[in-house]
């Protein structure tokens, strides 16, 4: 029994001294092992890994994209000295943990307070070189490229990389919205009324043009008649003149013929004339001969 208590000791100070020596680091960390205070290896590949005990100690490292939000929207000021306020987030990693560990003692809150900083500064120098609308769409995309890049240079000196800014929503102060809405509604009605003068004005353009073609294409159709029925004229005046040539006593019985249908058309007619009228020389004598 004593043989045994003999054996159990050291095995369990064994097994002890191999937990304190071995540690893992899995895919999503990075490793620094410190010996007395001092890095003394970076460990970023996944895997089982030995150190000294009591001697060396392991710190972790989140290798992970992680997210800094902004609690509160921030307040920027436009090149118009407009008070805008911004809500954005940022998209970030550590690249380098030796130097994320040197720069802030591997504290996160230091590092989230040095990235928000660099983004506030960056966003207030973009912001004041645009307006409100370049802010809300017209450079909204070109001012978040910007942003990152330069947010990206300054966190690549302490080790860490960022991925991403992006605004999630531009808002004006309560204090000035109802101002800018006063006087976009303002500007929406000087637009409506400058169209609606230019639709009449194009309106009445466009009646005068075709009231004026209408009256050219009257008068062009008035000319066109009458030139045909002055043609027609001449043309049955003519075929009247062949006509009477060729038998004159015919054509003058054909007229005195058609004078009588015309004058005694109606019952109601009267005509008062003498017997001996030449109006009745056909009714006298068939031939008409003057007689």
């Amino acid at each position: 029994m004593k043989h045994l208590g003999n054996l159990i000791v050291p095995g369990v100070l064994a097994l002890l001294l191999l937990s304190l020596s071995l540690y893992t680091v899995d895919q999503r960390q990075a490793a620094l092992v410190f010996q007395l205070g001092e890095v003394v290896a970076i460990k970023r590949d996944p895997g089982l890994y030995f150190k000294l005990p009591l001697v060396q100690n392991v710190r972790y490292f989140d290798t992970r994209i992680l997210t800094m939000d902004s609690a509160e929207p921030e307040r920027f000021i436009t090149s118009e000295k407009k008070n805008v306020l911004v809500d954005y987030f940022v998209k970030w990693r550590i690249i380098d943990v030796q130097k994320f560990y040197v720069s802030f003692a591997g504290d996160e809150k230091r590092a989230l307070n040095r990235l928000a900083q660099t983004v506030n500064d960056g966003m207030r120098a973009e912001f004041g070189l645009r307006t409100v609308h370049d802010v809300v769409s017209g450079e909204r995309d070109n001012i978040m490229e910007k942003l990152r890049a330069s947010a990206d240079a300054d966190a690549r000196r302490f080790g860490v990389q960022v991925m991403d800014v992006r605004i999630k929503r531009v808002e004006l102060p309560s204090e000035v919205s109802e101002s800018v809405y006063r006087r976009m509604e303002a500007e929406r009605k000087r637009v409506a009324n400058e169209l609606r003068s230019t639709g009449a004005a194009e309106a009445e353009q466009i009646k005068a043009d075709a009231d004026r073609q209408r009256e050219v294409i009257v008068a062009e159709a008035y000319r066109d008649a009458q030139k045909l029925k002055g043609e027609g004229d001449a043309r049955a005046a003519a075929i009247y003149a062949v006509a009477y040539r060729q038998n004159p006593e015919f054509y003058a019985f054909y007229r005195s013929m058609e004078a009588y249908k015309a004058s005694f058309k109606d019952k109601n007619d009267v005509m008062v004339l003498q017997p001996n009228s030449d109006f009745f020389r056909y009714m006298k004598s068939p031939r008409g001969a003057g007689k």
